[in-house]
Parts: C-alpha cells; sequence; structure tokens
C-alpha cells in the first residue's frame, strides 16, 4: 500500500534529488489526487500559517510603534534635560553678584588680616628688643629713663593686646566669610 508523506517531505525529497525548486502547487494537486482527505490538513496548515503571518504583523507593527515612541521619548527627554541645563544656568547668574560680593569681602579681610599680623609682628619685634635693653643696658639707666622705658613697653603691650582683639575679630570675619562662600557654592 501506498505511504503517504507531508507536504514538507515530498517537498524536501524533491528539492534535495537535485530538482529545480518545487512548484507547491502542482505538488498539492497530485497529493490531494492520491488523499483528499488530506485537504482538511492543508487547509489547517494554510489557516495556521495565516494566523502567524497575521501575528508577525501585528507584532512588526507594534515594535514599529513602540521603536517611535522610544525615539520621541529619548527626543522629550534630551529636549527637558536642555530645558533644565539652561534654566538652571540663568539661576545661578542670580547669585553671582552675592558671590562676588562675598569673594571681594574675603579678599579685603585677608590683607587686612596680613597688614594686621605684619603690624603685630613689628610690635612684637619692638617689645623684645625694648626688653634686651633693659637687661642688657637697664642698670645704666638713670630713673628718668627707666620711667620713659617702662612707658614705651607699657604702650607696646597695649597696642599688640588691642591688635591681638583686632586679628581675633579679623578671623572670625574670615571665618564667617568663607562658611557664607561655601553655604551658597551651587
Amino acid at each position: 500500500m501506498f505511504r503517504i508523506l507531508p507536504l514538507g517531505a515530498v517537498v524536501a525529497l524533491v528539492w534535495i534529488a537535485g530538482c529545480s525548486p518545487p512548484n507547491t502547487e502542482q505538488l498539492r494537486k497530485e497529493v490531494l489526487r492520491a488523499d483528499p482527505e488530506f485537504s482538511e490538513i492543508l487547509g489547517k496548515h494554510r489557516e495556521i500559517t495565516n494566523r502567524m503571518d497575521t501575528l508577525n504583523r501585528e507584532l512588526a507593527l507594534k515594535r514599529a510603534t513602540i521603536e517611535q515612541a522610544i525615539a520621541k521619548q529619548r527626543r522629550d527627554l534630551s529636549d527637558a534635560a536642555a530645558g533644565v541645563r539652561s534654566k538652571t544656568a540663568e539661576i545661578k547668574k542670580r547669585m553671582e553678584p552675592d558671590r562676588h560680593r562675598l569673594t571681594l569681602a574675603l579678599s579685603m579681610a585677608g590683607e587686612e588680616l596680613r597688614a594686621k599680623q605684619a603690624q603685630r609682628a613689628s610690635l612684637g619685634r619692638m617689645m623684645a628688643q625694648l626688653q634686651k635693653a633693659a637687661k642688657n643696658d637697664g642698670a645704666l639707666w638713670s630713673p628718668q629713663e627707666r620711667a620713659a622705658h617702662e612707658a614705651q613697653l607699657q604702650e607696646l603691650l597695649q597696642d599688640a593686646t588691642r591688635l591681638d582683639q583686632e586679628l581675633i575679630a579679623i578671623r572670625g570675619h574670615v571665618r564667617l566669610l568663607k562658611i557664607k562662600i561655601l553655604l551658597i557654592k551651587l
């Protein structure tokens, strides 16, 4: 008895045999002549093939739609990021006058601090010289010279104390300015 081969097997056999590409319509007619009931299977095959093609087209359409949406979202995100960068730069400019004013104040306070430190160092040297002179030559001085020397030393000590207090205040001011600049840094 004849053994019926599925259409795919017939096509594969013909193709493997090295013949020209098979004419599927002719092969189908040949199989249906030999087995008319096979038409039901071919119908089911056609229906399944059509359904798979439809599903693949729907997938391709959905993929294209989603890819377009993704591209649009990326453009929107890029535009939004550029807008935020622009607005941020604009807002940062509002702080520039305050930052400049504080930086200038810090610079001036730093110069004042250096000047006061130089003054204090000079006073320290002068006091050291007067103390050294009193130690070395103090025994030879008259009471008036000693009194004048003591008065000069006392005046230098008062100036040194005043400068020390000013230095403490200026250092505190410099520290405060640095903190202010740090706090408004963007």
